[in-house]
C-alpha cells in the first residue's frame, strides 16, 4: 500500500490535462462536476468564475486527504460574461463582438483538500484583430469554437486571430500554470516530484 496523494481532475477538458502534463501532472482520477453553470442577474465576469469553480470543487466527491483541483475560464467583454456559445449564430455573434477589440479572459482555480481550500483568479487582456467575413465563415466551419468560452481557442485556428495578449497564455487556454503549480504545492502534492 503506499502514500501517495490522489489528485482529482475536476474537468472534462482536454485541454487542461494537456497543460497539467506539461509540468508532469497526471491526476489520478477525472472527475467533472455537473453543476448549473448559469450566470445570476447582474454577476460581474470575475465573481461569476469564482462562484463556478468554487461550487465545482465542493461538487467532486473526495476522500478526506485526496486534492481536488478545478478550474473555470469565461471571456468577459466589459461586464458582459462570454460563456461557451450554445450554438453557430451564437458563436458568428461572439467573434464579431470580440472583432477588433480588447476583452478580457479569467480563470478561476480551485484546489480543496479535506476542509482547506487555496484559490486563485487570473486575468489576461487579450486583443483580437478586426476580423473579416472570411475569417469569421472559416473558424465557424472548423469546428474549433464549440465548448469554447467566448467562441474560440487560442491554441487552436483562432491564435491567428490575437496579435497579443498582457498576461497569462495558459490562463487563456483554461489553467494558468505557474498559479495552479503554487496551490497544487501548498496542498501538499509534489510537483516536480519533490513533496511540499
Amino acid at each position: 500500500m503506499t502514500d501517495k496523494i490522489k489528485l482529482i481532475l475536476g474537468s472534462g477538458s482536454p485541454r487542461r490535462l494537456e497543460l497539467l502534463a506539461q509540468i508532469g501532472v497526471v491526476p489520478d482520477a477525472v472527475s467533472p462536476p455537473d453543476i448549473n453553470e448559469d450566470a445570476t442577474k447582474g454577476e460581474l465576469p470575475r465573481d461569476y468564475v469564482k462562484r463556478i469553480a468554487a461550487q465545482k470543487s465542493a461538487a467532486v466527491a473526495a476522500a478526506p486527504d485526496d486534492i481536488v483541483l478545478v478550474a473555470d475560464t469565461t471571456v468577459a467583454l466589459g461586464r458582459r460574461i462570454m460563456g461557451k456559445p450554445v450554438d453557430e449564430a451564437e458563436a458568428r455573434a461572439f467573434l464579431s463582438l470580440l472583432s477588433g477589440r480588447r476583452h478580457k479572459v479569467i480563470t478561476a482555480v480551485v484546489v480543496k483538500r479535506g476542509d482547506k481550500t487555496w484559490a486563485r483568479d487570473v486575468q489576461t487582456t487579450v486583443m483580437m484583430k478586426r476580423l473579416s467575413q472570411p475569417e469569421i465563415d472559416s473558424y465557424i466551419a472548423s469546428g474549433d469554437w464549440r465548448g469554447k468560452a467566448g467562441g474560440y481557442a487560442i491554441q487552436g485556428p483562432a491564435g491567428a486571430f490575437v496579435p497579443w495578449i498582457n498576461g497569462s497564455f495558459t490562463g487563456v487556454v483554461g489553467l494558468p500554470l505557474a498559479e495552479t503549480a503554487t496551490l497544487l504545492a501548498s496542498a501538499g502534492y509534489p510537483i516536480y516530484g519533490v513533496p511540499a
